[in-house]
């Protein structure tokens, strides 16, 4: 995990239990406007992913569905993350997220800018 990682969520692979308060809390760590544009993108993918539940992965907000985390976000200092969790999404998307900067499994967005709801 990088030092510019914004992390008040305890590290480790998954969490059991996290409650939205948890996500709430991770959330007014952040400094404006990278917190309004997470809760955007959050409130974004549970519009698309709706039978998500919430959770830490990765010491990071997370969103899964049965056994699998679909979904993350992350604040960075010079950028927000979003996390499909599946090097694929972002290979499908080819060209839409072209004005991105990606990596496998990542796709890094300006801090005051939400994704348009298309990328989630």
């Amino acid at each position: 995990m990088g030092a510019d990682l914004v992390d008040p969520i305890a590290t480790g692979d998954q969490t059991e239990g996290v409650t939205r308060q948890e996500i709430d809390d991770y959330l007014s760590a952040v400094d404006e406007p990278k917190r309004s544009t997470l809760e955007s993108l959050r409130a974004t993918i549970l519009s698309v992913v709706p039978e998500a539940e919430e959770c830490v992965s990765y010491g990071v907000p997370g969103f899964r569905v049965g056994d699998a985390v679909v979904a993350g976000f992350a604040a960075h200092r010079a950028h927000l993350g979003d996390y499909p969790h599946s090097e694929a999404v972002l290979t499908q998307l080819g060209d839409e997220v072209a004005g991105y900067s990606c990596s496998k499994g990542t796709l890094r967005f300006p801090i005051d800018t939400p994704l348009p709801h298309e990328l989630v």
